[in-house]
């Protein structure tokens, strides 16, 4: 209210024919921008800033958001999780969030965004280290673990991941080396991977002329 008059906000605002106009004028600039395809995405050529910021801040409320309901799992903190996990981060992670004492790899070096070191510290919580590790980051080479691994191994992976801050290079080989079972075995019992476990150095069944693959030990057949 001003001088005891009700302020006429339609004087001060736009019309609506004049702000449909603008969405649609900048629609455009939007969509030529994006069929010119003048934006580098090649990830040696970093964002802006404004961009990185935008994209940082939208993963980080994502991943929030999304975890803010999972339960840990009453036995976390057993060692035996730690020691499990040991062998699926050997496996899975070393590639590209390195370890204590493990220099970069050509993998960590040529990811952008960079993936963090988890040795110099973790910055999410348990429940939200297990969202990504399940469900992955779009855009990044972040995969969807959960996937081809369950829960448990998940979490296997998390109180590993969790406890490498507090690790010196020769504790970190010392897990690695007693883990107490290999990938392929734990691999073993996960829907849909029973046929890939213990296949190493080629010995997955090779495509026949047709287009798919058999069994070792029997013979391709007439389609």
């Amino acid at each position: 209210m001003a001088n005891g008059k009700f302020l006429d906000l339609h004087r001060h605002l736009p019309s609506t024919a004049f702000v449909l106009v603008l969405l649609l004028v900048i629609a455009g600039f939007a969509g030529a921008f994006i069929y010119a395809g003048v934006y580098n995405i090649g990830a040696d050529a970093p964002h802006s800033k404004l961009v990185y910021m935008t994209l940082d801040q939208m993963r980080e409320r994502a991943i929030r958001h999304h975890a803010r309901n999972i339960v840990l799992p009453a036995d976390f903190g057993d060692p035996k999780r730690i020691a499990t996990g040991a062998g699926l981060y050997s496996e899975m992670c070393t590639g590209c969030h390195l370890g204590p004492g493990v220099e970069p790899s050509e993998m960590s070096q040529g990811l952008y965004p960079p993936a963090p070191e988890l040795a110099r510290g973790i910055n999410h919580t348990p429940a939200e280290m297990f969202w990504i590790i399940k469900h992955g980051v779009k855009l990044s080479a972040m995969p969807a673990w959960g996937k081809t691994h369950d829960d448990n191994l998940i979490w296997d992976m998390v109180a590993f991941a969790r406890a490498l801050p507090k690790m010196s290079p020769k504790q970190y080989q010392a897990a690695l080396a007693s883990a107490p079972a290999d990938h392929d075995e734990m691999m073993k019992a996960m829907p849909g991977m029973s046929g890939m476990a213990g296949m190493k150095n080629g010995e997955a069944a090779k495509p026949t002329p047709a287009g798919h693959s058999h069994p070792k030990g029997t013979k391709p057949h007439a389609d």
